[in-house]
């Protein structure tokens, strides 16, 4: 099946050998001949009865492909392990302990005790004695008010004397007059003027001025990449030369060489950054400040005075005279002090001086030495001694052992099964076609020109 794929090919290309010059380059370069003399190219006998009296021969070609195999292999993975390791250490407790102290105090004891005292007083003797004394006395009509006053009196047992005192009272009679009095008043008179008041104001103003700004866009660019050049084995066009011995033409095949053969370009998209200059307009707003005069008013209250005239009463008072008498008591006696508290008249008028004499009593007093006695107490204290007890408070140590956890980490190895791919080398045999007269060191195949081909690999798919 191999062979007869081959010998289509072959044909297919002998029948493209007069094709444009870019199905020359298929298949090899086989249908290329620029390089062949032009002689070359004619045509001199019959191929198909040289092609049927000369059989083609083959060879078998070792060719190395190679196949992805997928194999597992045994890789060691550190697994991160956290474990509690118990540690023994000592730690102090320090624990409160109480001891029974004795201690003495002194308890102070008081005494409470008296004793005579003896000490001298004075003791007054008071005597009352009288002196006569000449006093003015102004007495008015008055209008009487009282006051409360504090006062020391002298209360005996006593003898009341009248006399009999002659005094002036002068008596108002009251009349109410009215006089006319000018008199200035004030009224309220209100006034609207008006002010110049300079505000300032800020209006806005829009601008648009351009500005250049820095942008782009990506574009896709289309890029021709050569290919790669490789190495191929081309055939020499062969020549039909007679054979007298046969008596027809035979046809002898060119020499075959290596070749440099560049591969087909591809094309390769790719984004590209074309930055451009965008002038844009931009509206800005600025404040513009402005002063306006403008017309405030204001109210002015003032006061207009004006006169009137209006009827004042008035009180005239005259006096008149009148004698009267009265019986003044007045007492002599033995004076026992004692406080108290008496309406006291006081008056608010014209006085009208008068001369009155009377008796002025006055104490005398003169002092006796006494001897008296007291008990005055006074207090003694005396210490007695007491045995007391208390609690008093000591701190002890002591060490306990405790067990304590403490995390340590540890690595653990595990094997893990990996799944991985390779690349294997395997021989491939395939026929070619060569020509018997050709030198079997020019029949060397290079893998990368010959057919595409599929084989199968017991690892896997290889495509070449």
């Amino acid at each position: 099946m191999r062979n007869m794929t081959w010998l289509s090919v072959l044909m297919a290309a002998f029948a493209l050998l007069g094709g444009s010059e870019s199905e020359a380059g298929l298949f090899c370069g086989i249908g290329r001949y620029r390089s062949c003399p032009a002689e070359s190219c004619e045509p001199c006998q019959d191929y198909c009865q040289a092609r049927t009296c000369n059989s083609g021969c083959y060879k078998t070609v070792k060719e190395t492909v190679w196949c992805t195999e997928t194999y597992q292999e045994c890789q060691t993975v550190m697994d991160t392990c956290y474990e509690k390791v118990p540690v023994q250490c000592n730690r102090v407790v320090r624990e409160t302990c109480w001891r029974d102290e004795c201690y003495t105090v002194c308890k102070p004891c008081y005494q409470t005790c008296y004793k005579t005292v003896c000490y001298t007083v004075r003791k007054p003797c008071y005597q009352t004695c009288y002196r006569t004394v000449c006093c003015q006395v102004r007495k008015p009509c008055y209008q009487t008010c009282y006051r409360n006053v504090t006062y020391t009196v002298c209360k005996p047992c006593y003898q009341t004397c009248y006399r009999t005192v002659c005094y002036t009272v002068r008596k108002p009679c009251y009349q109410t007059c009215y006089r006319d009095v000018c008199c200035t008043g004030y009224r309220t008179e209100t006034e609207t003027c008006y002010r110049d008041v300079c505000t300032t104001t800020c209006r806005p103003v829009t601008e648009t001025r351009c500005e250049n700004v820095e942008c782009g866009e990506w574009k896709i660019v289309k890029e021709c990449v050569p290919g790669p050049v490789v190495d191929r084995c081309v055939s020499s066009p062969g020549s039909f030369s007679w054979d007298e011995s046969g008596c027809c033409c035979v046809y002898k095949p060119g020499c075959c060489h290596v070749e440099k053969v560049q591969c087909p370009p591809r094309v390769c998209c790719k984004k590209v950054w074309c930055p451009k200059t965008v002038t844009r307009q931009v509206c800005c707003t600025r404040w513009v400040s402005e002063t306006k005069h403008c017309k405030v008013p204001y109210t002015v209250c003032r006061r207009v005075p004006y006169s009137y005239t209006k009827q004042v009463p008035y009180t005239t008072c005259s006096w008149t005279c009148e004698q009267r008498s009265k019986q003044v008591p007045y007492t002599t006696c033995t004076y026992t002090r004692e406080c108290r508290t008496k309406q006291v008249p006081y008056t608010t008028c014209t006085w009208t001086c008068e001369t009155v004499s009377r008796q002025v009593p006055y104490t005398t007093c003169s002092y006796t030495c006494e001897q008296r006695t007291k008990q005055v107490p006074y207090t003694t204290c005396t210490m007695t001694q007491q045995v007391c007890h208390r609690k008093v408070p000591y701190t002890t140590c002591r060490n306990v052992c405790e067990t304590r956890y403490v995390t340590k980490t540890r690595c653990v190895p595990r094997q893990v099964m990996v799944c991985k791919t390779r690349c294997v080398p395997k021989t491939v045999c395939r026929q070619v076609p060569v020509d018997p007269c050709c030198d079997t060191g020019c029949l060397a195949v290079d893998p990368g020109c010959s057919a595409p081909m599929t084989a199968g690999c017991d690892g896997g798919t290889c495509t070449k």
